[in-house]
């Protein structure tokens, strides 16, 4: 009588598949996230020089400051998160309270604020609050442009 020849898989080798995949998996996941957030606070910061730039292009033509990001053609809007970037121009603007600070409540542009709330869409003035330290922000009037927390 002749033997059977069988092809296939045992359900053995099956799970041991499966366990590599899961474990390898597991090992790569963390590091791609990492990489994508690494890769949207890049984005936001170049988004956020050329909106700089066309704000600074339109006080050249028109001598005063847009009162809005929407005034600018072709600025991005949306930082990389789907927020919408926040813009403040300091022009007849009366007191502080609304302009972005440093830890010493000193605030950190001369003229106006431009920044992106980061991966959690939340915001507060001082860059100390819990809220503000994952924003990518416009400061020293253009001089830095990066994340609150390196700041």
């Amino acid at each position: 009588m002749m033997k059977r020849l069988e092809i296939g898989f045992t359900l053995a080798e099956l799970l041991m598949a499966f366990v590599i995949f899961g474990l390898l998996s597991a090992i790569a996941y963390p590091s791609y996230t990492k990489v994508l957030e690494r890769m949207k606070v890049s984005q936001a910061i170049a988004d956020i020089v050329l909106i700089d730039t066309m704000v600074e292009r339109f006080r050249a033509v028109n001598g005063f400051l847009p009162d809005r990001l929407e005034q600018l053609r072709n600025a991005p809007v949306l930082d990389p998160w789907e927020n919408p970037y926040q813009y403040l121009s300091f022009d007849g603007l009366n007191g502080k309270g609304k302009m972005r600070k440093d830890k010493s409540l000193v605030p950190v542009n001369s003229d106006y604020d431009l920044y992106s709330m980061g991966k959690d869409g939340r915001s507060q003035a001082p860059f100390t609050a819990r809220a503000s330290r994952d924003d990518i922000v416009r400061a020293n009037d253009g001089g830095y442009v990066g994340p609150v927390s390196e700041y």
